[in-house]
């Protein structure tokens, strides 16, 4: 049964913490340690039972924070409990007036990006993009993973856009909010409908996925790598296939990464690495070797990004390593606080995406040895905007097809 509580009114940034969460942290660093705090977890009711959420890296479904109410799960005896049906992957379909989104932050390299799907399937517990399912009134937990969005009209929508009078290329980048190569790409083909206008207008192109099915658009990206439009990112948390599994369960292994890197470099799309993100105290010593094993299999670029917990995504993440790393959660939170001013998370801009601090300093230093060492970064990728075409009469034929 399900019970529905009231909210008293609060700021905006208060509605983010879940009380439970707070206190099993708080218990975590306490006497009682990870057994105390998983109790309390347990007792709240917030949790969700490991056979509804299986295959998924969200052990809780939070309201979002624009919700008037919280939910709470309990027994009232009549076992209506185990009545609830597993998780399932849900798409609906989402027609946006407009797909080219813009951004002036001054700590990323690009100033417009398309998200083909809202929510994503991989479930990585980490991804900052998780509040952003409570703008759509769901939970940025389960929800986020199991309740997507696609938007068909991409294509047409950027065709539109390109054709507009006074438009200035530059590299859209796509995968920087939710992954285009999502298990359910393979079924909706938004992301190559979208690399099909791309190159059919000459414009540039920076992709970054944890996912191999990108390989399956080589032949669209090789075409558009011969004019210089085109590279991609394999993002690679962890080699540990076993660790990869809890914390990013539906995308591809960390394997399966390295080879599509190599299936990229060989086909002349400039293939890098983004070792992102840096989890401390949980996948920082295996940074060189992720390094290592991306130069070996042709990556030319590397990137890397400290482990972000903004709004909801800090309680998800802490009830996570609860749950499957419990003997760390003191070592891991104590680092991630030592990097973001004694915070969870610190969103002001130069610092959200390397921390602050010795600890973030020394990651910072390794990285950079380690990619000097291999001769990554020697020359950075740069696209080309001279080839761009606004005549959108091929784009448009391919459309049809």
């Amino acid at each position: 049964m399900r019970a529905e509580i009231r909210k008293p009114a609060e700021k905006p940034w208060e509605r983010a913490r879940i009380e439970q969460i707070v206190r099993a942290d708080a218990a975590a660093f306490g006497p009682g340690r990870a057994e105390m705090a998983n109790a309390v977890v347990e007792d709240s009711g917030i949790g969700v039972r490991p056979d509804r959420n299986r295959g998924r890296s969200a052990g809780i479904n939070p309201s979002g924070r624009f919700e008037p109410v919280t939910r709470h799960v309990f027994d009232d005896g009549w076992n209506s409990i185990d009545e609830l049906p597993p998780f399932r992957t849900e798409v609906q379909v989402e027609r946006p007036r407009t797909i080219v989104t813009r951004n002036e932050s001054p700590d990323i390299s690009f100033d417009r990006s398309i998200n083909p799907y809202r929510g994503c399937e991989h479930g990585c517990v980490y991804c900052f993009a998780r509040p952003t399912h409570s703008y759509m009134g769901l939970s940025p937990g389960l929800d986020f993973e199991s309740r997507l969005f696609a938007k068909p009209d991409a294509a047409r929508l950027l065709d539109r856009e390109l054709s507009k009078e006074g438009y200035e290329p530059r590299t859209i980048a796509i995968g920087t909010n939710t992954d285009p190569y999502q298990p359910i790409e393979r079924q909706w083909r938004i992301m190559r409908e979208i690399l099909e206008v791309l190159d059919a207008r000459n414009h540039p192109v920076g992709i970054v996925t944890k996912s191999a099915l990108v390989t399956r658009d080589i032949d669209i990206l090789s075409r558009m790598a011969g004019r210089g439009l085109a590279k991609v990112a394999l993002s690679v948390t962890t080699l540990d296939r076993m660790l990869a599994r809890t914390m990013e369960p539906r995308a591809s292994t960390p394997l399966k990464r390295i080879e599509a890197i190599r299936e990229l470099s060989e086909a002349g799309i400039p293939a890098s690495v983004m070792v992102a993100p840096i989890v401390p105290g949980l996948t920082d010593p295996e940074i060189e070797r992720i390094l290592d094993a991306a130069r070996a299999a042709g990556a030319q670029d590397a990137g890397y990004v400290l482990l972000r917990l903004p709004l909801e995504v800090s309680p998800i993440f802490k009830d996570w390593l609860l749950r499957h790393f419990p003997d760390r959660y003191r070592h891991v939170m104590s680092l991630v606080r030592s990097m973001r001013d004694g915070k969870d998370y610190d969103a002001e801009w130069g610092k959200r995406m390397k921390g602050t601090g010795h600890y973030a300093w020394q990651i910072g230093r390794r990285f950079e040895i380690a990619a000097r060492r291999l001769g990554l970064n020697a020359e950075k990728t740069k696209l080309r905007t001279d080839l761009f075409v606004r005549d959108g009469k091929k784009s448009e034929q391919l459309l049809l097809l």
